[in-house]
């Protein structure tokens, strides 16, 4: 009996990616001509025929994604959310979505939607993973399959050396300890300030809500201690918004009398008075992995359960009202790329 070639054996072959195969079968024009000419030679060489029966059956679903945002006015997760909503429509999904408010969904929960085909499959914002929604798969969010991130700890370290080498000693942190991402970050700032051989005080670090308010009452906090801070760095652009909104309320100026750094890169980040030095996630390039990824899941014989994808972070530097984006830090290689 002849051995059924996988989509596997033809990525192998082609030297691109199972994704860009996938892409290939259902949406050529998405995929390089080059690259077209490498999947249909690899196609050849190994007999690989698409089971269209198979897929219909395992497509023959719902359709349907949910989406688990834990924040939908988050400008990070909205970001996020273009991306999969993109990535969904040009595979001929709908997406729902389910405000979780930062409350994981159980595992029940899961099972719930899944079992009723509500949706083929969900994605889980809060960890940046998805679920897929075949007969024994694991729905435990804690194997964290196929999750999409940034290097927050690589990250953070970036931004606090720009601070260091910028001339500051009094650096100051904001976090929201209620996220794996910001403990990260905050696990980055210890590790570069440490570098740098700089101390680092209990009252310079901060747990605070993520949202203006929570940047604004943390700030607060620092501009009243007796040695305020030199320079702050937010875990996220919303805080860091904030926190630049009470250094004004307090008559001072950024980044005149005090810095402050952001993290994510918001749209908000370039309208900002003055523009804010933040870090740059691909987050719609990362929401479209996702689904991507999802639907690979979906449509071979694969839980998506590997490695972690890790994608670039870039320094985006404010001098004056020009902003200045570093190149990409690592990762240089990542097998999932499009653009193969």
């Amino acid at each position: 009996m002849k051995k059924h070639t996988s989509i596997n054996e033809v990525a192998l072959v082609a030297g691109v990616s199972i994704a860009t195969v996938s892409r290939y079968i259902n949406t050529p024009d998405q995929v390089a001509k080059k690259t077209q000419l490498k999947v249909e030679s690899a196609i050849r060489q190994t007999g690989y025929t698409p089971n269209t029966i198979a897929q219909k059956l395992r497509r023959g679903r719902s359709h349907h994604i949910l989406v688990a945002v834990p924040s939908v006015g988050d400008p990070f997760f909205s970001a996020v959310m273009r991306g999969v909503r993109g990535a969904a429509r040009q595979r001929g999904y709908t997406v729902f979505i389910r405000e979780t408010r930062h409350e994981a969904l159980t595992t029940r929960e899961m099972h719930a939607v899944l079992d009723s085909k509500q949706a083929d499959g969900i994605v889980l914002l809060n960890n940046m993973t998805f679920i897929a929604g075949k007969p024994g798969l694991s729905t435990d969010p804690r194997r964290r399959p196929s999750a999409i991130h940034i290097d927050n700890v690589a990250a953070a370290v970036t931004m606090t050396n720009f601070l260091v080498e910028h001339g500051h000693r009094r650096i100051a942190m904001i976090f929201s300890g209620k996220k794996p991402s910001f403990i990260d970050r905050e696990r980055g700032y210890h590790t570069a300030m440490r570098a740098a051989g700089l101390d680092v005080a209990d009252e310079l670090v901060i747990d605070a809500e993520n949202s203006l308010e929570g940047g604004r009452e943390a700030a607060r906090s620092l501009l009243g201690l007796e040695a305020p801070p030199t320079a702050i760095f937010c875990g996220s652009d919303e805080i860091a918004i904030g926190c630049m909104h009470e250094i004004h309320a307090a008559g001072l100026r950024v980044p005149s009398d005090i810095s402050v750094a952001g993290f994510d890169d918001t749209r908000y980040a370039a309208v900002s008075n003055p523009p804010l030095t933040t870090i740059r996630q691909p987050a719609e390039k990362m929401g479209a992995r996702l689904v991507e990824k999802l639907c690979l899941a979906l449509e071979d014989d694969s839980d998506g359960i590997g490695a972690g994808v890790i994608v670039p972070h870039q320094l985006v530097k404010s001098i004056g009202d020009i902003m200045i984006i570093s190149k990409a830090a690592v990762p240089s290689y990542n097998p999932d790329d499009p653009d193969e």
